[in-house]
């Protein structure tokens, strides 16, 4: 299998990296436990296929159902939708085991050796994160983790908010950081927060 990303030969100061897609390839997970929970709450088959869904990478859920309703005109509740996609989706954990992207945890694991500092800026909340983690055994390599719970409501991606805030929390400038994403709003974010980004190359498209 070819890599994922290419990781640059530049060194920074902090280093803030996706979870989903990211570093842990669940995005299928998350897709199956997407399509579940908006079917159930009458979205029609269309929406949200493979391309829309990697097109809102990394957004906060109740914000991806709020772009929903306005794009294609439905009035599905946000936040109740959100929680039962990630109920669905910490169900689906109990059978699976999800695998890493060698290698950015590869990079992980000689920043943690190195003491250089790293966070994960993800757009999960902190319960589904941490199933991701746990799931791919790879949670006690991370000891600074900010999610949509730790910004205002509508701050996520892609506005900078949470990569901001994974920069003050390693204590590094923004502008010495670098971002590691794998969908466009993380990008954007990364982009608006003044600092460098990699992209992680996608999963292959999962079909229904």
């Amino acid at each position: 299998m070819s890599a994922r990303v290419t990781l640059p030969e530049q060194e920074f100061a902090g280093y803030i990296f996706d979870l989903d897609g990211t570093l842990v390839d669940s995005m299928p997970v998350h897709y199956r436990a997407w399509r579940w929970a908006l079917q159930k709450h009458g979205c029609p088959h269309h929406v949200f296929q493979w391309a829309e869904f990697v097109a809102h990478g990394g957004m906060a859920a109740p914000d991806i159902v709020a772009d929903l309703n306005a794009t294609y005109g439905l009035e599905m509740e946000p936040e109740v939708v959100a929680d039962e996609k990630r109920e669905r989706y910490a169900w689906l954990l109990l059978n699976e085991k999800l695998p890493v992207i060698p290698e950015t945890v590869e990079l992980v694991r000689q920043l943690k050796a190195r003491g250089i500092p790293y966070a994960i800026g993800t757009g999960s909340m902190p319960a589904g994160a941490t199933e991701t983690l746990l799931s791919a055994g790879v949670a006690d390599l991370f000891s600074i983790m900010v999610t949509p719970a730790d910004v205002p409501p509508g701050f996520g991606k892609p506005r900078p908010d949470i990569f901001l805030l994974c920069a003050e929390r390693m204590g590094v400038d923004p502008r010495e950081c670098v971002v590691f994403e794998d969908a466009e709003p993380g990008i954007q974010a990364a982009i608006a927060g003044g600092m460098a980004y990699v992209r992680v190359g996608e999963c292959p498209p999962v079909l229904d």
